[in-house]
C-alpha cells in the first residue's frame, strides 16, 4: 500500500449532551487498518468532530506546521515504527518547537517494552496504548490524558 496522507475528515458521533468532546484529533499509523479502526472507535466514542489520519509523519509535520492553529488536533495518537519517520523522530520534531510540544500524545503500539515506554516518557509523550486497541483502553487513556475521568 502507498505511503499517501490518507487527510481523512469525518464528522464524529456525539457525546450525551449532543457534542463531540474535541474538535480534532490526529491519527499517524503506516498501516491504514490500524488508522481505520481506531478512527472507528474515536468517532463511535464521540471524542472528536474531525479525525485526521496520516500514514506518514513527515506528512503529518508538514500539516501541524501549515495548519492555523484553530485546526490544531488536541491530542495526537502515534505508532512508533514506522518507516521514513519513526515515532521517536517524529516525538523530536515535535518537542523542538514551543507551539507544537504542548499538544498531547498518545503512542498507539505493539511494542511494549519497558525501556522503549520510559523512552517515550521522556521524549513528552504523555500516554501509551498497546495494539490492538480496546474501546475501553481508549476512553480510559483520553480520559486521564485530557483530565476526563470516566470518559466515556
Amino acid at each position: 500500500m502507498s505511503s499517501q496522507t490518507l487527510s481523512r475528515t469525518t464528522d464524529a458521533q456525539t457525546t450525551e449532551n449532543g457534542k463531540a468532546r474535541y474538535n480534532t484529533v490526529m491519527l499517524i499509523d503506516d498501516n491504514s487498518l490500524d488508522n481505520f479502526i481506531n478512527k472507528k472507535l474515536i468517532e463511535s466514542n464521540g471524542f472528536a468532530e474531525k479525525v485526521n489520519t496520516y500514514q506518514e509523519a513527515t506528512e503529518a509535520l508538514e500539516f501541524l506546521k501549515s495548519c492555523p492553529r484553530t485546526e490544531w488536533p488536541e491530542v495526537i495518537f502515534l505508532d512508533i515504527n514506522m518507516p521514513v519517520m519513526n515515532g521517536m523522530e517524529f516525538m523530536k520534531e515535535l518537542s523542538q518547537n514551543e507551539q507544537y510540544k504542548t499538544t498531547p500524545v498518545i503512542v498507539v503500539s505493539t511494542e511494549g517494552s519497558q525501556e522503549r515506554r520510559e523512552e517515550l516518557m521522556r521524549s513528552g509523550v504523555r500516554a501509551y496504548l498497546r495494539k490492538p486497541v480496546t474501546p475501553e483502553g481508549l476512553v480510559e487513556t483520553i480520559g486521564t490524558v485530557l483530565g476526563e475521568e470516566g470518559a466515556s
